[in-house]
């Protein structure tokens, strides 16, 4: 398939085009930087304001002018930083910038605005955009109670017009609040704009502004007794969710390096783009990865929407009449003119990929030691482990009888050969299950049979990890007495956890197949399985804790299982799964 951005020089429409790179240089006129900031750092606000400039008719604000009058302050401004040394800079604004509450963002962005680095400068003005936006929202709280969704009505509001005063608020509309002037934040976060449309000045302006509102708002403070308090950010705690692009090896990087350079899905002129993200993710920049890998996606599969639906204009900038062709709209059902959109059609929409399955085939290789093999053969033969067995073949003889009749791939079930769990977990996951524009309660069980999915996963990574690690400290012998106890624990442990996360896979599987029968459950009882699903998730997260390198709690594990079996067992004997539902609907 041939792109329509293939040969394309911009992503910005005329209009769009000329506010941002054309407008700020028209007036060519030298300021004196020490009326607009003075020796301590303090911004002279008023010289700013006087440059917005509103229409004869109605008092709103005329963007155009705005930006040509803005254009030559901004212009000493950004001469004023780059004379600047670091030190310099921390001296006269480190103070006044510590109301954003991210101090480690500034010197960065300083440094960025040195190197002259357009990519660089790019990155930076994203990143100071979207915590400045954070940082109004709490300032917002202070006098109101619910922090508006969107940066424009956040602009827009009167309680952060009390604080700074409406004429600044006027300036940030003109730079980051309204698509009818520079709406630097929206161009750059929705992928528009390519690195070398984006003036470095407008960088150093907005830096030197939220500076400036620091100092408004530290007299704001002393006047109103108020204190600032900023709401906590998102912590990931999750070890999986710390784990960062987790397939991605620096062999499989210098592919990408080559494939990028070739790819019709990256417009040439956002290259720079995905360079830098590579140069990030080599040196565990991740976030600053994530930034540019983020925003390039939305531009790629806006060139992809715009060329399987037709309509070339979608791939530019809108009007500020007009909305943006965000993820919204690419991945919605219907353009806006009632047509199907032809996107979600073209990528696919699989609901399982089988990385767990291929995870969990590893385990027969793990290598054992051989002389401890009888030792292990003992300490499996208990009650527990035999009653765990039992579980596992009713529940699997139940869970068989639910498989559809063409995915059959074994004739009995007196032997589990686990290539053929495997082939038949494979089969079940190739079933085209739709899943986009779904009802809320569809997509809510499908989450929790991602997440079982993921947990799943994850405990296999981490039995793999501990045994390789635990066999060759066997065979150095460097295992204290009560290790070698527990790797023991350990291998008798992963005998019974690889058939029962098998089955837990099947399990899901089936209910995925099975899924759009949820609209046959009444209130009361999908909220019952719900909670079944929940406690098998709350299993797995269980058992992701008690297989970890931290915890090594390989007995509990039986326990553990033996507990989630029988609520498996118990809830499959009432006959309220999905698969059920599903077999007494074909009977019907």
């Amino acid at each position: 398939m041939i792109l329509l951005g293939d040969s394309t020089t911009t992503c910005l429409s005329s209009s769009v085009y000329d506010m941002v790179c054309k407008l700020g240089f028209e007036v060519r006129e030298n300021c004196d930087i020490n009326t607009i900031v003075t020796q301590n750092g303090e911004v002279c606000w008023q010289t700013i304001t006087e440059c917005v400039s509103y229409t004869e008719s109605d008092q709103n604000l005329d963007y155009g002018k705005s930006v040509r009058l803005l254009g030559p302050i901004c212009e000493a401004v950004h001469l004023h930083l780059l004379s600047l040394t670091k030190v310099q800079f921390e001296i006269r604004y480190a103070l006044w910038l510590r109301w954003m509450n991210i101090p480690e963002l500034f010197p960065e962005i300083f440094d960025d605005l040195k190197s002259l680095q357009s990519t660089a400068i790019s990155l930076s003005l994203m990143k100071l955009s979207s915590c400045l936006e954070r940082a109004l929202g709490d300032v917002f709280l202070l006098i109101g109670k619910e922090c508006p969704f969107l940066l424009r009505d956040l602009l827009a509001s009167e309680e952060l017009a009390q604080v700074f005063g409406q004429s600044v608020m006027n300036v940030l509309k003109v730079f980051v609040g309204s698509p009818c002037g520079l709406n630097l934040r929206n161009i750059l976060w929705h992928g528009f704009a390519s690195p070398q449309e984006i003036p470095p000045k407008y960088c150093s302006m907005m830096l030197l502004m939220t500076a400036g509102l620091g100092q408004l708002l530290k007299t704001y403070l002393q006047q109103t007794k108020f204190t600032l308090v900023h709401r906590s950010f998102i912590t990931l705690r999750k070890s999986e969710d710390l784990i960062m692009f987790p397939d991605v090896t620096y062999e499989i990087l210098s592919v990408l390096e080559e494939v990028m350079r070739k790819s019709t899905f990256i417009l040439k002129i956002m290259l720079p783009y995905w360079e830098v993200a590579i140069i990030k993710f080599r040196s565990h920049r991740f976030t600053d990865c994530a930034i540019l890998v983020l925003t390039q996606l939305e531009t790629g599969l806006r060139n992809v929407f715009a060329t399987v639906n037709k309509c070339p204009k979608r791939l530019l900038t809108a009007e500020s009449t007009a909305l943006y062709t965000t993820f919204d709209e690419m991945l919605a059902k219907e353009l806006n003119d009632g047509k199907i959109n032809q996107l979600p059609l073209f990528l696919g929409e699989p609901a399982m990929v089988l990385n767990c399955e291929k995870s969990i085939s590893i385990w027969p290789m793990l290598p054992l030691p051989e002389e401890q093999i009888q030792v292990i053969r003992r300490l499996e033969d208990n009650s527990e482990t035999n009653s765990c067995n039992s579980l596992i073949m009713k529940i699997m003889y139940e869970l068989y009888y639910h498989v559809p009749k063409n995915q059959c791939v074994f004739k009995n079930l007196d032997n589990l050969p686990t290539e053929k769990w495997s082939q038949l977990l494979s089969d079940l996951c190739s079933i085209r299950i739709p899943t986009l524009y779904c009802s809320r309660i569809v997509l809510e069980v499908l989450v929790v049979l991602r997440k079982i999915s993921t947990q799943c996963h994850q405990v296999s990574d981490q039995v793999i990890t501990s045994s390789e690690r635990r066999y060759k400290q066997w065979m150095e012998k460097s295992l204290r007495s009560r290790q070698r106890q527990n790797y023991l624990c350990m291998l008798t442990s992963i005998k019974l956890l690889s058939p029962v996360l098998y089955l837990i896979l099947l399990l899901i599987a089936l209910e995925l197949v099975n899924i759009h029968v949820i609209h046959g459950k009444n209130t009361s009882e999908y909220q019952q399985y719900l909670k079944f699903l929940k406690s098998i998730l709350q299993y797995t997260e269980n058992l992701v804790t008690y297989t970890s390198q931290e915890k090594n709690k390989w007995n509990e594990t039986l326990s553990l299982t033996h507990a989630a079996l029988l609520k498996v067992w118990t809830f499959s004997e009432k006959k309220l799964m999905l698969m059920h539902l599903a077999k007494k609907s074909t009977v019907k």
